[in-house]
């Protein structure tokens, strides 16, 4: 049993829309591999709108949506008002089914705290997947001073995540720096934590013929003078700083242009887009900013491989599975130090890293691969190398069963 209640979870997320991004997809992939190495998978999550029941993805797996805090969209800030509803509906399915788990995983605390009561309910394994801490999150937005006016209930998450990471039987954190921050702030010894790093599809990021990139350039209306970033609109995401960077990085090279694509949806997330804009105008820039919005999944890897060079702005970042995507589809990558994949990439041979935050050093290292072709080539082989070789879906999903193997039965056995 997977839990990711957040979101519009499905077979083919619809990616940029509310609390549905890289979560999302690291889920449906984890458990696509799951099905494929011959494990029967339910992924859990809400029914809301007008989605249907479940979805069959193959014989060995399903997304099964249960119904709980009325037909419109919940933020997950405030998922878990409502966790003690979906937990009664879920264990009446369940039983009503007569269905039999060996493992509960979760992701996201939302799905953490439902996880489980839903665990101890059916007396069996909890492991526990963070994403992001409430922690490291809340103490990131304090600096910016916008934690109350989010309304991000910070210090309810950071209490209730407290108690969720003792009570599960393991977590798996997807960086060393995550594990480092649970062992520091949330007081969880240091054996109940492995670390496990999100996957990529290695089939469908990879690096294409020059002949090919040629044309995709041409369709996309994009060029190797092209730095590309991606996400939803969203604070920490760093579309701000990026535009700082972009008055030093065109001093350096002057054809450099942004191509930023940022799925909005509502209000709030257009608002920010308005902002960033006007930001762009009073920064001299706007001429050489193209905002693309939302793209269609089908262009996803399309969209990797144009631009010169691929950039990862963001103030924090648990992971940041779009520059491995990035890397694997041969594009020369810009990776935030605010976030858990620098700590694994080799500078200069993987990718270059730099502090968000200082908008020059971000520029620079933004112009190094388009500076320097030497560098440029060697980023895109080595990149491409390294993110496929350690980030394939299948290898992250083996070791991931491994861990729920080693708890498998062990409440059954102790009755």
């Amino acid at each position: 049993m997977i839990i990711s209640l957040h979101g519009y979870v499905a077979g083919s997320p619809e990616l940029g829309k509310p609390d549905t991004g890289g979560q999302v997809v690291f889920v449906m992939e984890l458990a696509k591999r799951f099905a494929r190495l011959g494990y029967n998978v339910d992924v859990i999550t809400r029914q809301f709108e007008d989605q249907p029941a479940q979805d069959r993805i193959n014989e060995n797996l399903r997304v099964w949506r249960i119904p709980f805090g009325g037909p419109e969209f919940i933020r997950k800030e405030d998922m878990h008002d409502w966790y003690g509803d979906f937990v009664s509906n879920l264990l009446a399915a369940i039983r009503k089914h007569g269905l039999v788990y060996d493992v509960v995983n979760s992701h996201y605390w939302d799905a953490g705290v439902s996880g489980q009561k839903v665990a101890e309910e059916l007396q069996i394994p909890h492991i526990h997947t963070p994403h992001s801490l409430g922690w490291w999150k809340a103490k990131d937005m304090k600096s910016l001073g916008e934690g109350k006016k989010a309304n991000y209930r910070f210090e309810e998450r950071i209490q209730k995540e407290f108690v969720l990471y003792r009570s599960c039987d393991h977590v798996i954190a997807t960086s060393e720096q995550q594990v480092q921050l649970i062992e520091d702030h949330y007081d969880l010894p240091g054996e109940h934590i492995t670390m496990i790093p999100p996957g990529i599809d290695e089939q469908r990021f990879t690096a294409v013929t020059p002949t090919q990139l040629a044309e995709i350039r041409q369709r996309l209306n994009m060029s190797r003078n092209d730095v590309y970033v991606v996400g939803r609109a969203a604070t920490n995401k760093g579309y701000d700083l990026i535009l700082q960077a972009l008055p030093h990085l065109r001093a350096l090279q002057p054809d450099a242009r942004l191509v930023l694509a940022a799925g909005a949806n509502s209000e709030d997330d257009k608002t920010l887009i308005t902002s960033w804009q006007k930001q762009a105008a009073e920064l001299g820039v706007a001429d050489f900013v193209d905002w693309r919005g939302y793209v269609d999944d089908d262009d996803l890897a399309d969209y990797y491989r144009a631009p010169g060079v691929f950039a990862l702005p963001s103030r924090y970042e648990p992971f940041g599975m779009t520059a491995v995507e990035a890397m694997s589809s041969g594009t020369p990558t810009v990776l935030t130090t605010r976030g858990g994949l620098f700590e694994q990439v080799e500078f200069g041979r993987h990718a270059l890293v730099a502090d968000p935050t200082r908008p020059q050093e971000f520029a620079a290292m933004v112009n190094m691969p388009m500076q320097h072709p030497w560098l440029r080539e060697k980023l895109m082989v080595e990149g491409a190398r390294f993110a496929r070789r350690t980030f394939g879906w299948t290898g992250i999903a083996r070791r991931t069963v491994g861990i729920f193997e080693s708890f498998r039965g062990m409440y059954r056995s102790a009755h």
